[in-house]
């Protein structure tokens, strides 16, 4: 009978290991291997595969495959290249990721409302000029995307006194933020946000989202910052919303191709600020505990959590 777990990853070899080590000690009675080790004899007996930027050809070669587990919290890449026939995959749903996002949602969001870019741009000019004081609570935090990473962002956000909305594809009720939902509710969120968040996953209706139309409609000198994904985003768009002062500035956590070619003009970009993906990396042990947990439940036959919806992409 199958009984397997392969580790599926196109990670260099320390991080590899690394993920290896965090994995086999959460689940000491569970046969885990690394793919790359594994007797071609041996793929049929695989039943789960734990994935890391795999190659699909990888896991389409093991036939008794039965559920794909993600180290990552974003699952896009999976589901277009598995395609619609695949096992179900099950993504990262991690609350120390949520913390962790949530904390990087703060600093940045009080970076801005402390008007931190305008002060580097002094500093390099070696003018010595206090800016007006903005309290949180006369600010507005808009919120693309109320999922775990959104809720735990709203919360850090109100506890220091910002006033926080949010929008979701779908509707949802909220006891501590205004909640808004379709085209008219992301209009009506731009349209009064100092700062807006991007958090939502990427899918075939969130590719774009933010482009010239959606900058027209935000609020004048308004911020951005992507946390979610690049193409969200239509680059072009927004270094125009920026280069005519629609927009005052830009916190980029995540783009269309990584690394960021250096060719790229958001590098230079005086009102744009370049983060290398780090708004909320994952953490090997407690992320190793969530497949155990959900490696758990699979062999229970209970709920696992987190399991994609092909058909809206996440």
């Amino acid at each position: 009978m199958p009984n397997l777990i392969a580790l599926v990853t196109r990670l260099d070899q320390g991080e590899e290991d690394a993920w290896l080590a965090a994995l086999t000690a959460a689940m000491p009675n569970e046969n885990l291997v690394p793919l790359r080790t594994l007797d071609a004899s041996r793929h049929s007996d695989v039943e789960i595969a734990v994935v890391a930027n795999p190659d699909p050809a990888d896991v389409a070669g093991l036939p008794n495959l039965v559920l794909v587990q993600s180290l990552w919290a974003g699952v896009e890449r999976l589901v277009s290249e598995f395609g619609p026939s695949a096992p179900p995959i099950v993504r990262m749903v991690d609350p120390e990721m949520a913390r962790t996002m949530s904390e990087a949602v703060l600093a940045w969001t009080l970076y801005l409302q402390r008007d931190m870019p305008a002060y580097a741009r002094q500093q390099q000019a070696k003018v010595w000029h206090p800016r007006p004081y903005r309290k949180p609570s006369d600010m507005i935090v808009g919120l693309l995307g109320l999922g775990a990473l959104g809720i735990a962002s709203a919360r850090r956000l109100t506890d220091v006194g910002f006033r926080v909305v949010g929008w979701s594809r779908s509707p949802r009720k909220l006891t501590d933020i205004e909640a808004f939902s379709g085209e008219d509710g992301l209009a009506a969120l731009l349209g009064m946000s100092d700062i807006v968040v991007c958090l939502i996953p990427l899918t075939s209706e969130t590719r774009g989202l933010l482009n010239a139309r959606r900058f027209a409609a935000v609020k004048a000198g308004a911020a951005l910052i992507n946390f979610a994904r690049g193409p969200i985003v239509v680059a072009p768009d927004l270094l125009a919303a920026l280069d005519s002062g629609r927009l005052s500035h830009a916190v980029l956590d995540v783009f269309d191709e990584e690394p960021l070619a250096a060719s790229s003009p958001f590098w230079a970009h005086p009102n744009v600020t370049v983060l290398p993906h780090i708004s909320a990396p994952t953490d090997h042990e407690s992320a190793a505990q969530v497949v155990a947990d959900n490696v758990g439940r699979f062999r229970r036959g209970e709920h696992i959590p987190g399991v994609v919806d092909i058909s809206r992409g996440y």
